[in-house]
């Protein structure tokens, strides 16, 4: 109350001085002769160690700083990083890397004992890597992770100092997705041997990526500027880029307008149809491997029953979301994983999925009634959500179709880190949440409801045929039988509706014309190593932008 105060306080005063129309453009002093770049970058990240991070806003910092053994090209595929090239063995189960010349940012070699000392760490049960299961495909990683086996029995070894040799449980055809994802990213064993945790502080971080970071202002910005030392630095165009967190979508798009920011990661979706009228040129919206969902607690009483689960399931009106709230291209969604991923062929959609919506309310309140629920007992519960735009837009829609079937459903806003912070610790009993591929493949997806999976299988639900099919999958190197094992656990999944799908995500971004190297991709990776930033043109309140 006391803010809303204060904000409501701070409007009128604004008006009384008939000062607050649209307001010069504030960038960050860039030196002379140098190009910088202003990045909106949604939420503040948690770390800079990538072995204790999660997010895509984390990603996108890290992925400048560091680099693991692949990276991504401009168009989001796989292509040599710190391995120059690579063999694999007629079984697919031994992979070698061969490493190039490169250093760290402090001019120490990188070598392939940094990759088996970063891969033993995020594996040692001590680390808590929330990530440390998306592993398990290499040799005894499982056991590492569960502190039934010494790092030293993991299938990695150093060859040679330019020769990494990884060793795995089962073929995996989407290791070089994975090669390039923060699980697998190399972290410099000199410095965390010498600082521990503390080697990511600003003052001790050390990378092998196109920069290097500088400073850390929390609430304010980080700041990397180009590492000399990197191994393709000559074609490193940008010298220093800021990324800022920009949680508030509207504000950093007026930044954006202003020329404030080059770049804003989120837009609110029922506003991109009038950005695309106003500022065509900035708005640029892609395919995107990522779902949007409700996960169900399995830990709550209430939640245990399926019935009660697919009731709040069929009961939503996604089409309405997806076409009627967000308007940006978003799908609505009735199977987990998105159309798109590579090696799979999704399973149908329930049957009620073409049922019109009262009938498919109708069949919610009866499945209801059966678990004891109704007038005189209404179902009640708690969606826990994050503050982002488009869960501010959807959430109260989910509550509005549960009312209708006599569910009484409070709403629960919380930080981006807070909410799902609170969905590793299973503090909710209905969570908003949203899934991005880490790599091309189905198991990206499917993986989340493994029941060993961890932290990120947020509802805990546990299907021992579930994890059958999935380990069966996982030893099939027929990719269309690996296919047809995958669609059929996928639909196994559905039946048990331990999550609600809402809609298969687009991404939104802002993106100024004057940044060359921008390539729209399905996973919406974009490496600033590719991009250049020209003059910056004229913002479009017709205030100039700050010259570069």
């Amino acid at each position: 109350m006391f803010r809303s105060v204060k904000l409501s306080l701070a409007a009128l005063v604004c008006l009384a001085a008939a000062g607050c129309g649209p307001q010069a453009a504030v960038r960050a002093p860039c030196p002379a002769g140098k190009v910088c770049l202003e990045y909106g970058n949604g939420a503040e990240p948690v770390s800079l160690d990538p072995h204790k991070t999660t997010g895509t806003w984390e990603d996108r910092i890290l992925q400048e700083v560091l680099m693991g053994l692949t990276t991504d090209s401009p168009a989001g595929e796989p292509v040599p990083g710190m391995a120059e090239r690579w063999t694999v063995s007629p079984d697919g189960l031994t992979w070698t890397f061969y490493l190039r010349d490169a250093l760290w940012s402090d001019g120490v070699p990188v070598t392939a004992d940094d990759f088996v000392f970063s891969l033993r760490r995020i594996l040692k049960p001590e680390t808590a890597a929330e990530y440390a299961s998306l592993l398990y495909f290499i040799k005894n990683a499982q056991q590492v992770n569960e502190g039934k086996a010494a790092p030293e029995a993991l299938g990695v070894r150093a060859v040679s100092p330019k020769v990494l040799e990884i060793r795995l449980e089962h073929p995996a055809p989407y290791l070089l997705e994975l090669a390039k994802h923060n699980t697998m990213l190399p972290v410099p064993k000199h410095v965390v041997e010498k600082w521990g945790d503390a080697w990511s502080q600003p003052e001790h971080y050390v990378g092998n990526g196109p920069y290097v970071l500088k400073s850390w202002r929390l609430g304010d910005r980080i700041t990397v500027e180009k590492n000399p030392r990197f191994y393709d630095a000559a074609n490193v165009c940008i010298d220093r880029v800021d990324f800022f967190p920009t949680t508030d979508s509207i504000s950093a798009e007026r930044r954006v307008r202003r020329g404030e920011l080059d770049v804003n990661t989120d837009i609110e979706s029922n506003r991109i149809g009038y950005l695309r009228e106003r500022i065509p040129q900035y708005v640029r919206t892609n395919t995107y491997l990522g779902v949007t969902y409700l996960a169900f607690n399995a830990n709550v009483p209430a939640l245990k029953d399926k019935r009660v689960r697919l009731a709040l399931d069929m009961a939503i009106d996604r089409d309405f979301i997806a076409g009627k709230l967000l308007r940006g291209g978003q799908k609505p969604a009735y199977t987990f994983t998105p159309p798109g991923v590579a090696n799979y062929t999704a399973p149908p959609a329930p049957a009620w999925a073409a049922w019109p919506l009262e009938k498919r309310q109708a069949e919610a309140r009866k499945l209801l009634a059966e678990a004891g629920y109704g007038p005189g007992h209404p179902l009640k519960i708690t969606i826990k959500h994050r503050n982002t735009p488009d869960p501010m837009l959807y959430t109260p829609s989910v509550q509005n179709d549960w009312r209708e079937i006599g569910v009484e459903t409070a709403l629960e806003q919380n930080e981006v880190q807070i909410a799902y912070a609170s969905y590793r610790a299973r503090d909710f009993q209905v969570a908003d949440a949203a899934w991005i591929a880490d790599y091309n493949d189905p198991m990206s997806f499917l993986y989340l409801m493994q029941s060993d999976t961890g932290a990120q299988n947020y509802g805990d639900y546990k299907n021992p045929a579930y994890d059958a099919l999935l380990a069966k999958a996982d030893n099939e190197p027929d990719t269309k039988k690996r296919a047809a094992d995958l669609a059929q656990a996928g639909q196994l999944m559905q039946a048990d509706a331990p999550v609600a799908p809402l809609y298969f995500a687009i991404s939104k971004n802002l993106v100024t014309p004057a940044l060359d190297g921008w390539v729209d991709n399905i996973i919406d990776h974009h490496r600033i190593r590719y991009m250049c930033l020209r003059k910056a043109p004229a913002s479009s309140s017709g205030s100039p932008s700050t010259k570069q």
